[in-house]
């Protein structure tokens, strides 16, 4: 097991982007509003994006960073506004990627201008359920119309032209922005000049869709969920705060949880013999749980992890991926992580060599890592070193395939 473990530098840091602010941006309107895959329409829209670095003259330098599950659109530096809200948990730790993201990091702002947005449906400053529907100038809820990986791509495609942003260096993403990522490459290929995909496959596996059914049954079915319409009295923070715990167990792996926990009695040498919390295990689920109820909205939970579970990109292909992946135009880099179960590296591979059959350049790279799925947030300086070369390549340094990194 690698023994990195992300640094992150303060707002002053020469190597951070500092303080940073979420900017909005309203794409859609009430009278001309989103048509979304579901055959409905929702409008407004309004997107929170982060930036960092700048655009240059001839806009052929911005990169966009696709964020994961429960992510959002502030990748690095210290969030300004978390100082005067209230929003603690992020005023504790700069954005979610802020080791890899800076100047003079592998995503380099002195060289590359960086964008982020929050999905469509998330519950960090992109409209969604809680948001207020025109109509009923109420809490859009449940009402809120089923959102898809291709929607979340169209929107951003669409920020990026408000942005005057033709083409892209690159797109990045990890975990389901790497899926994002991926569509990127199918639906806008003519845009993405390199595409990297870390953590992700071409599609969740059964295994994974049956995780997300557990997670929405343990909200849907709290006593508080009210079908949805909590807001403003006391949500489901117990169905909320067990899906997340669910979810968390597949982000690790059997060795890192050994290693963290193994057996070890919390502050104890003795069980109660009782159904309390006795394993330090339990101890550190049950605080996974009960901050992110502190952070997420359970609606969005629900929507975000359908989207997750509907995303196959051999649809761009009718269910053949390799024909999907004749679309790409792009320059492909999949990274996978040895002990991740979550999208293992059997999965990547079978993505890998969809794309080289299709005849496009890609990279393939299995990371060494004790991690699991979380490796792409905490193996930095592994990640780095792939993105900083990755990124920095001429077309003709790019190979079919590529050997394993070690860890």
């Amino acid at each position: 097991m690698s023994t990195t473990s992300p640094k992150h530098d303060a707002p002053d840091s020469p190597a951070s982007v500092g303080w940073t602010q979420g900017q909005k941006a309203e794409l859609f309107t009430a009278h001309s509003p989103f048509k979304l895959d579901c055959g409905e329409s929702v409008g407004p829209v309004e997107v929170e994006y982060e930036t960092y670095g700048t655009l240059s003259a001839t806009k052929d330098n911005a990169i966009l960073i696709l964020h994961a599950l429960s992510g959002d659109a502030h990748v690095a530096g210290w969030d300004r506004q978390a100082q005067h809200d209230g929003r603690t948990w992020r005023q504790r730790k700069p954005g979610w990627w802020d080791t890899v993201v800076g100047p003079g990091k592998a995503i380099d702002t002195n060289r590359y201008f960086v964008v982020c947005s929050n999905v469509l449906g998330s519950c960090y400053g992109t409209t969604g359920p809680a948001s207020t529907n025109p109509k009923t100038d109420k809490p859009y809820a449940l009402t809120f119309p089923i959102v898809t990986i291709g929607d979340w791509v169209r929107l951003q495609a669409r920020l990026l032209d408000v942005l005057g942003i033709g083409k892209l260096h690159a797109v990045v993403g990890g975990s389901l922005g790497g899926q994002q990522a991926l569509e990127w490459a199918l639906a806008y290929p003519e845009r993405v000049n390199k595409c990297v995909i870390l953590a992700a496959a071409a599609r969740l596996s059964a295994q994974g869709l049956g995780f997300n059914a557990v997670s929405r049954f343990s909200i849907m079915h709290d006593a508080n969920f009210n079908g949805g319409n909590y807001y403003g009295s006391e949500g489901p923070d117990s169905g909320l705060a067990a899906a997340r715990m669910l979810a968390h167990i597949t982000y690790l792996c059997e060795d890192a949880m050994h290693s963290k926990f193994g057996r070890r009695l919390r502050n104890k040498t003795k069980p109660d013999f009782g159904l309390g919390v006795e394993f330090e295990v339990e101890s550190y689920l049950n605080y996974q749980g009960s901050s992110f109820v502190r952070r997420f909205d359970a609606n969005s939970y629900l929507l975000v992890t359908r989207a997750m579970d509907y995303y196959d990109a051999a649809d761009w292909g009718d269910g053949d991926l390799t024909r999907a992946c004749q679309r790409i135009q792009s320059e492909m880099m999949v990274v996978s992580f040895s002990s991740d179960w979550l999208y293992p590296p059997n999965e990547c591979r079978e993505l890998s060599h969809a794309i080289a059959g299709a005849g496009r350049p890609v990279t393939y790279v299995e990371v060494q890592s004790g991690y699991g799925h979380d490796a792409f947030l905490v193996e930095t300086q592994q990640v780095s070193r792939l993105l900083h070369s990755f990124l920095s390549a001429r077309t003709s340094d790019i190979k079919t395939e590529a050997p394993h990194a070690q860890g």
